[in-house]
């Protein structure tokens, strides 16, 4: 938890496994990351290039997970931000939202 914490954006299961390289192996980092989701310490976020990116939650635990937010994910150094912006969609009536899985890809403001 200490490396999300430090982390200025979501982490991806690849970039987590070479920061604790030798510590831990791959099972154990996917049981542990996993764990946290269904905890609500994080949330995980499939991105548009297949792979699963873990940010922490600001106020969520394992009843209530609040993510209706876009992602960004720079498309040169592969950084992904979770933005403060909302999504917010009127579904028909009888249909009820789980989740939102909203991103945006472009260059961040270090790589633009």
């Amino acid at each position: 938890m200490t490396l999300l914490k430090s982390a200025e954006s979501a982490l991806s299961q690849d970039m987590i496994e070479e920061k604790v390289k030798g510590d831990m192996d791959r099972v154990t980092i996917y049981r542990v990351l996993n764990s946290f989701c269904e905890d609500g310490i994080t949330h995980k976020i499939l991105a548009d290039n297949g792979k699963y990116y873990f940010a922490l939650c600001d106020s969520c635990n394992d009843e209530v997970h609040n993510h209706d937010h876009f992602h960004f994910r720079c498309t040169k150094c592969e950084k992904v931000e979770c933005l403060d912006e909302q999504v917010t969609i009127k579904l028909p009536d009888g249909y009820v939202m789980k989740s939102i899985n909203s991103w945006v890809t472009g260059e961040c403001k270090n790589c633009s």
